[in-house]
This record gives structure tokens, sequence and C-alpha cells, in this order.
């Protein structure tokens, strides 16, 4: 039996992306991703706060483009990936570990959440206040009976 390594993480990024890229050209991102949970106390009634930090790699050329030219510091992002530990020997001689979710060929995906700052190109001007932006409408132009109301159905999608 087979198991599954899948890591989905939505937060905010730490600092801006760190670029690099290998002997032969190929482009590797690095970055961190923090999540936070917050709860009440039940016996002080206080309100706490924890945050995480992940670790994010990507290996994929075009998440790497877009990672590039798009995601800063402060960026909202969703990201899907695998974990990974890699190990290392430091300079004195001790074994280092490092837990990372890696972004790396087919089963990896990034989107740009919005969030108060804009990421990305505009796409229109009707952002709404949790960055969400709306959809224009169709133009109604390659409908072929050339009558926009026989497409005005309920349809959700």
């Amino acid at each position: 039996m087979s198991g599954l390594n899948r890591a989905i993480i939505l937060g905010n990024v730490g600092g801006d992306p760190d670029i690099r890229r290998t002997q032969d050209g190929k482009p590797i991102a690095s970055f961190s991703i923090a999540t936070s949970e917050q709860w009440r106390d039940k016996d002080t009634g206080e309100r706490k706060e924890r945050t995480q930090w992940h670790r994010i790699v990507c290996f994929s050329e075009g998440l790497c483009k877009v990672i590039e030219q798009y995601v800063k510091k402060g960026s909202r992002l969703l990201v899907e990936g695998q974990i990974e530990t890699r190990k290392w020997t430091d300079q004195g001689g001790v074994d280092r570990y490092v837990t990372e979710i890696v972004l790396r060929g087919f089963n990896a995906s990034l989107s740009l959440e919005g969030g108060g700052q804009r990421n990305g190109p505009p796409a229109n001007d009707d952002a709404d206040r949790s960055g969400a932006r709306s959809i224009p409408p169709r133009n109604s132009g390659s409908i072929s009976s050339g009558r926009a109301s026989d497409m005005d159905d309920d349809i959700p999608f």
C-alpha cells in the first residue's frame, strides 16, 4: 500500500523570495510562508495566537517565473507540494536537517490569493475588501444566435 505526501498551505510570505539558478540555468525559488491560528484561552479568556513558519522550495520553471515576477513579502499564497526533509553536515561536522514543502513537477501548484496586497497584474478595478476580484461579464459577440438573453440562465459555473 502506498501513501500520500501532499501539503497544502495558505498563508503570508515572510520575505521576498530568493531566486537562484543551477549551473545549467534552471531557476530555484525559496521563501517562507507564515500560517497562524487564533483561539481564546478557556481559563483566562484572553486571545492567543500561534504562528508556524513553512519553508517553500520551488523547482518548477514555470512557477519560478510567477514567483519571481509577482510574489513579494506579505503576499498571500496557497501552495501545494510535497513535504521533504533534507540532511546535510555543517562546517563543524554536525548533521543538520530541514523540512520543506517542495514544488516540483505536475503535482505542484501556487495561487496568488490577494488579501490586502494586490498580487499580479490587475484583472480589473472591481476588487473588494478581501482582495478577490469580480469576473467581468463575458462579451456576447461569440454567441451564434446573437441574443445574450439565451445564455442568461442560472448555471453556477
